[in-house]
């Protein structure tokens, strides 16, 4: 299996998370949604946030690469957060749309990819403006992980207020043979 259908399984894995994610959050009262868990960023919204956030920071990254991804336009004309912690919206209806929107655009983003890309490098400043190079592949790698991290804080502080979100392995979205 190449590299990029495992991105493309991964974006549509993220996807259906996130879905399940936000429709199990919907149970909660909004003051339950922003109640401070002591988790990092520490709302269930906090950290939906900072997923929205992070990704931002690195879809916008990735569209600088030499590639010229089409399917990133919609992240270049996205305002860049002031920091990781922001709150970009605070209700969770609205953050859904954003979320829905950006994950449409990175199942596009991971149909675009050529081994070559993967196999690149990409120079980058993070958001302290220190300034990296690192390979593209290993970077896209990172952005997954880093949503499946926080998701697992979510699935954790929602299943702690009562609410189960149901399977969350991979394996259920992978179809048979």
């Amino acid at each position: 299996m190449s590299f990029k259908l495992s991105f493309e399984r991964l974006a549509l894995y993220s996807q259906w998370m996130n879905a399940g994610i936000y429709e199990a959050t919907e149970k909660l009262s909004v003051d339950e949604q922003n109640k401070d868990r002591g988790a990092f960023f520490g709302s269930i919204i906090g950290i939906l946030n900072h997923l929205v956030v992070g990704d931002t920071f690195w879809f916008k990254r990735f569209a600088e690469h030499q590639a010229s991804f089409e399917s990133l336009e919609y992240f270049r004309s996205m305002a860049k957060p002031n920091s990781l912690g922001a709150i970009v919206h605070a209700d969770l209806m609205t953050l859904r749309e954003k979320r829905e929107r950006m994950d449409e655009n990175i199942i596009l983003f991971t149909s675009e990819l050529t081994d070559d890309v993967i196999s690149s490098s990409l120079s980058y400043k993070n958001s302290t403006g220190e300034e990296f190079n690192k390979n593209f592949g290993h970077l896209l790698q990172h952005v997954f992980n880093h949503q499946t991290h926080h998701r697992g804080q979510v699935s954790t502080l929602l299943y702690q207020a009562g609410v189960d979100i149901g399977v969350t392995d991979m394996l259920a979205g992978i179809p048979n043979d």
